[in-house]
């Protein structure tokens, strides 16, 4: 990033306000922020630019807008030991990414008191594409990282809360940018191997063609995992990019392409391990399993002038997805007794396994024009945003399974649902020590749902439950910022956001499976819930090579509502408080050393009657430290905790602590590097994620409630050879 920084450090002379031409947003999503003065005339003037640290140790004052708002660069995870792609998020402070199934499927998040599921309330774009599936067969909100190569990554933004008016649906806890790289300096092939049957092979390239660079990469991934049912994952990526950069305008089109199959070893009964039913890495259906594929084509254009800068981007993608999945073990079977009801049209099932499929066009495009201006002396800028998206979903199917063999339809559905979101952005320096960024955004959300089957076998029912629902929504944003002072900014942010429910949810009249009418609650579920939130915090790089945040912040939902679509109906639940603080630390003494540690806490609780919001991880510590020696040696180490995670309402159980070290060490030299990475270094058996609810394990057994868990992989270590052409 690049701004005004001559008079920085002249504790005695006076700043020059600077202004920021798109905001936070865009200056972080192109790693370059130009720093503008508006001179008398009402012109924009490009003051001199300085290069300042990359990543977390970049220092934001003068550009961000919350305490809890940031960047990472590549060069911060470059050295990072990743088990999975979804660990990417693990570098926005207070992110934890989890597994409870295959390796193919999305990773699940937890961040201020969310259970996000697999990102229903954070928000995660790629080259300007939103990542979350509104309305997914599996879960509201949907976010697969897989089809990401880490390497490839050349930036991470993010911001925390609801306070930022070009993000919207699914960010009430936050947001998360990713930005791949233009081109390589270097070409790339890159192989790893490490136990448990894990390889892995990179190549990467780019060439000047024409004016532009062309840059293209394929990865393959095989991997079995320490699962008594091997996982038989095998994952391609593949990505082209064109970009043209013509100083005043710009260009970059985007191909990628995304494949994967697994079988998944979900959640297991803690009881059927304690009694020897199952190992900590058994299964209770070896059959589960699926198959998913995603291929994109974006573009990304931008273009300024004396005054002025337009940014667009425009995208078409498709995704598929078939998953086989048996959470509860045996439930539904006819051996149960405790299961029979009395009802004697009842229906039995071999297993609880559930297939769920979809097929999915997404299109959209985001548009962005901003002016800098000097009103009445007071330079600002002024943005307004148009975004566009539609989702066509068909097949969009859960069915009653049984060894990947489908018994009877839940429900079979199509749906189409329409998005557009608009809002302005206005960012003022009052004085040299005072500014605000101020927004409103409004949003129309239209769900048009066509059931085609469903297990009543009812086709009044699936007229019933079949129509259109739409819905506006508008969201204030305030932030105030002052300073600096000694090199400290401070910060008081509030603002409203939401996120969208699945389009099946809003126009459900009866149950899909049995035909019974919901009754009046069904009315409750609208296409989208409100959230407000507020934060006051501060930015520090008073220390050199520090650089520290604090946050205390505060966040309502008016309901936590989720689509569960291994039921095939919509939960509602009651309006929740989240409140916590968060502290960040990223320091950088010398240039071979650096050392990071981050702490949140956090209480979730339901607003009536203070009880648990099941699965809200109250405690969050990462930290670690890098070590780049002039002769070419590096190392890392690393340690992950979260802890403090009830299980259900009432707090009768509790998933436990969970305590991660990761290591890697290696020696890098111009064409080549070497290294070892040991993930899980001390063999830790906790739990990477666990649930509370009824099952019944093995077949025969009574149904029971109680702790469902998948552990932590054990400890592993991988190799990894990276040649430079």
């Amino acid at each position: 990033m690049r701004t005004d920084k001559n008079n920085k450090n002249n504790k005695n002379s006076k700043q020059k306000p600077i202004y920021i031409g798109l905001g936070i947003a865009l200056a972080l999503s192109a790693g370059i922020a130009q720093a503008h003065s508006v001179n008398d005339d009402g012109q924009v003037e490009e003051l001199d630019a300085v290069e300042v640290e990359d990543g977390r140790g970049k220092d934001l004052i003068g550009l961000a807008s919350s305490a809890s708002q940031g960047e990472v660069s590549h060069a911060q995870f470059e050295y990072r030991p990743l088990s999975r792609n979804g660990e990417l998020l693990e570098v926005v402070p207070g992110v934890v990414a989890t597994q409870h199934s295959g390796s193919g499927k999305a990773n699940q998040y937890f961040l201020r008191g969310f259970n996000l599921d697999h990102g229903t309330d954070f928000t995660t774009y790629v080259d300007g594409i939103p990542m979350n599936m509104t309305t997914h067969a599996h879960g509201q909100g949907y976010m697969d990282l897989n089809s990401i190569i880490p390497e490839l990554v050349k930036n991470i933004e993010y911001g925390k809360g609801p306070y930022y008016a070009e993000v919207g649906d699914f960010s009430a806890a936050g947001y998360a940018k990713m930005f791949t790289m233009d081109k390589l300096s270097e070409g790339i092939v890159k192989f790893t191997a490490g136990e448990y049957d894990y390889y892995r092979t990179l190549v990467a390239n780019s060439n000047k063609v024409g004016d532009g660079d062309l840059l293209y990469a394929g990865e393959f991934n095989l991997y079995n995992g320490p699962w008594t049912v091997p996982e038989d994952s095998k994952k391609f990526n593949g990505m082209i990019r064109y970009t043209l950069d013509r100083h005043d305008w710009g260009m970059s089109i985007n191909g990628k392409a995304y494949s994967n199959s697994w079988t998944a070893t979900n959640q297991i009964p803690q009881s059927s391990v304690d009694n020897g039913d199952l190992g900590l890495y058994g299964s209770m259906d070896p059959s589960d399993g699926g198959t998913s594929n995603r291929y994109s084509v974006s573009g990304s254009f931008w273009q300024t002038g004396d005054n002025w800068k337009n940014e667009a981007n425009i995208y078409s993608l498709y995704t598929d997805l078939n998953m086989y999945s048996n959470f509860s073990g045996y439930t539904l079977s006819p051996t149960n007794p405790s299961n029979l009801p009395l009802d004697p049209d009842a229906k039995y099932y071999p297993s609880d396994q559930i297939l769920q499929t979809e097929r999915r066009v997404q299109t959209g495009g985001n548009f962005e024009h901003t002016r800098y201006n000097k009103v009445l002396g007071f330079e600002m800028d002024n943005s307004v945003g148009l975004q566009l998206r539609h989702d066509d979903i068909t097949g969009l199917g859960l069915y009653h399974t049984n060894q990947q063999q489908i018994l009877d339809t839940v429900s079979d559905s199509d749906a189409g649902i329409t998005t557009i979101g608009t809002y302005i952005k206005n960012h003022t320096h009052w004085h040299e020590k005072v500014r605000t960024i101020t927004g409103l955004r409004s949003d129309f959300i239209n769900n048009d749902v066509r059931m085609r089957d469903s297990g009543s076998g009812s086709s009044s029912v699936n007229a019933a439950n079949s129509g259109s629902r739409g819905k506006t929504m508008l969201s204030p944003k305030a932030s105030l910022v002052l300073g600096p002072w000694y090199d400290t900014e401070f910060f008081v942010n509030g603002g409203y956001g939401y996120h969208s429910n699945d389009a099946r949810g809003t126009t459900l009249q009866f149950n899909p499976s049995d035909g019974q009418a919901l009754g009046p609650e069904a009315s409750r579920i609208t296409p989208a819930a409100w959230s407000r939130g507020a934060e006051t915090g501060f930015r520090t790089n008073f220390i050199p090579g520090l650089n520290s945040t604090f946050a205390a912040w505060w966040l309502q939902s008016s309901q936590e509502l989720v689509f569960v679509g291994d039921e095939g109906t919509t939960d509602v639940n009651r309006k929740s408080n989240r409140y916590g603080v968060e502290l960040t630390n990223y320091y950088k003494p010398t240039d071979w050393l650096t050392l990071d540690g981050d702490l949140a806490l956090t209480t979730a609780r339901y607003a009536d009657d203070n009880a648990y919001i099941a699965n809200s991880v109250g405690r969050v510590i990462s930290t670690g430290v890098t070590v780049v020696a002039p002769n070419g040696l590096f190392g890392t180490l690393r340690f992950r905790h979260f802890g403090r995670v009830p299980l259900d309402e009432a707090g009768e159980y509790w998933a436990g602590d969970t305590n991660v070290v990761n290591l890697g060490a290696g020696f890098k030299q111009k064409q080549y590097k070497l290294e070892i990475d040991v993930f899980n270094l001390f063999g830790s058996t906790q739990n990477d994620i666990a649930y509370a609810y009824d099952y019944a394990y093995p077949n025969g057994a009574n149904t029971a409630t109680g702790i469902l868990k998948h552990p932590v992989e054990p400890r592993m270590v991988r190799g990894t050879i990276t040649v430079n052409f």
